[in-house]
């Protein structure tokens, strides 16, 4: 499938990255302070990477800092602050009135693709493509915004577009065809190609492709989940034994990528052959699809698959440790990156943890009319409680009903809220970012996001309704009714 963006629609986008751009020069010429603030997911963590290393570059004095959502203690700093421009990648659009009633007279720059609510202020630079009919869940990420104004500032940043591909990927937007970036991310992805600084091909695509076991890696797939394979380690090395195909090679065990193209091609026949046995014929077209190598980057490691990197920044944003993440986005390949791979590890280990603990009981998913929800107590991290939702979500009984999944926010009376669908949903015009938004006001909480991921935060007291609430807009919309605001 081709990008559907013409060229009236780029160009527009692209002169709004330019105006950001040179906001941020004339801020640096006065040599005034930025502060940055960005999202905690693989996708902010990119694009505050991206930012921060442009600044660097310019010999700014900046500061970045990491937050799941703007509140009172972001306002507060910055009107304590009080830095001559303040820079949101990967968030501030849903925040518009927001920033407005509080900091309308600071000068802001919103570098975002999430949907936006409310009108900015003069003061505000805006680059978000749903200004421009771009879609921002598939087109283009909060790092690909970030990488367009980043490159306004100074060419010598195409070195960066390969980050913005990380966060493209990690805010999981290969939805054209075989898992391709397309839209604004294609543009990205020429001039890291242009650059010599990354390579696409067409490959098995199993996470883990650089650094994991062949076996390990079968095992662990969820997309496609693969029956009697996925999970299960003995049953995965005895099918890679039933093809002749060895797992290891002297003490060394080997990587998908360490495959012969001989071996790759029996393995993908004999996976297609298995998922038609048991019936899973639309699996059968997610075993090949566009795989993204970071050229420079060392052979086996984490860094050098796209989507390994992103889940490495994701896993530094999720366990508090984004400084790493960071770091790692800008050029660190000693301590950053050393430290970021035991964040990732044990971010590993929590996932698997949390998953099971929610697996051990049917009745922590509970199905709804309209929904599927998960409730994750106390027990799963508010930070992590996205991670887990889109994961599961691509494992339920009934793909056509969206997910929601919560948990309380530590010390707080909060309760954060992700939710997740499929495309098939969404084009049946279901719109995740409006219906949390809508419902989240109701219990006078705040939601939004895209039409396929989307989050919300409401008092938890409010959690029983808010889902009964959601459960109700998400079944109204599926039959073309309007649901109000």
């Amino acid at each position: 499938m081709a990008s559907s963006l013409n060229e009236n629609q780029v160009a527009c986008f692209l002169n709004s990255a330019s105006q950001a751009a040179k906001t941020v020069l004339d801020t640096v010429k006065e040599d005034g302070f930025i502060h940055v603030f960005s999202h905690l997911d693989a996708d902010g963590v990119a694009a505050a990477g991206i930012i921060g290393k442009a600044l660097f570059r310019l010999d700014a004095r900046f500061r970045i800092r990491i937050t799941q959502w703007i509140e009172q203690d972001i306002v507060g700093e910055i009107l304590s602050d009080k830095p001559q421009l303040v820079i949101f990648t990967d968030l501030g659009s849903g925040y518009v009135d927001l920033l407005n009633q509080k900091l309308g007279d600071f000068k802001i720059a919103i570098l975002d693709h999430h949907q936006i609510v409310g009108k900015e202020s003069d003061n505000f630079v805006h680059v978000n493509p749903h200004l421009y009919g771009i879609d921002g869940a598939r087109d283009v990420s909060g790092a690909g915004v970030a990488y367009f104004v980043a490159h306004a500032v100074d060419k010598v940043n195409i070195d960066l577009a390969p980050i913005a591909v990380v966060g493209a990927l990690g805010d999981m937007q290969d939805k054209y065809d075989q898992r391709m970036l397309g839209g604004l991310n294609g543009k990205i992805l020429e001039d890291a190609k242009s650059s010599g600084l990354l390579t696409v091909e067409k490959d098995l695509i199993f996470f883990g492709r650089e650094t994991r076991p062949i076996h390990k890696t079968l095992a662990s797939t969820t997309s496609p989940f693969i029956p009697g394979i996925s999970g299960e380690e003995d049953s995965s090395l005895a099918f890679l034994a039933s093809l002749g195909i060895k797992p290891r090679e002297g003490d060394k065990w080997r990587a998908l990528r360490d495959l012969s193209e001989e071996e790759k091609k029996r393995l993908c026949s004999a996976l297609a052959d298995h998922l038609l046995s048991k019936g899973l014929r639309y699996e059968v077209s997610n075993l090949i699809g566009h795989v993204y190598v970071l050229n420079r980057e060392e052979p086996w490691t984490p860094l050098r698959d796209a989507r390994e990197f992103a889940v490495l920044l994701n896993a530094t944003g999720r366990m508090d440790k984004s400084g790493l993440g960071i770091a790692v986005c800008m050029g660190d390949r000693g301590q950053g990156l050393e430290g970021a791979n035991k964040v990732l590890e044990d971010y590993r280990r929590t996932i698997n943890k949390y998953l099971g603990w929610v697996m051990e009981k049917p009745e922590r998913v509970k199905e709804f009319e309209n929904i599927y929800v998960v409730s994750g107590e106390n027990f799963i991290d508010d930070k992590i409680i996205g991670a887990i939702s889109s994961i599961l979500s691509g494992s339920l009984p009934n793909p056509e009903k969206p997910l929601i999944a919560y948990s309380s926010v530590e010390g707080e009376d909060i309760a954060k809220i992700s939710a997740r669908t499929s495309d098939t949903v969404t084009s049946r015009g279901l719109n995740l970012g409006e219906i949390m938004q809508v419902a989240a006001e109701r219990f006078l909480g705040k939601g939004g996001g895209h039409n396929v991921a989307a989050g919300a935060q409401v008092p938890m007291e409010d959690i029983d309704d808010f889902i009964k609430t959601v459960n109700e807009l998400v079944g109204r919309k599926l039959k073309g009714e309007g649901i109000g605001s």
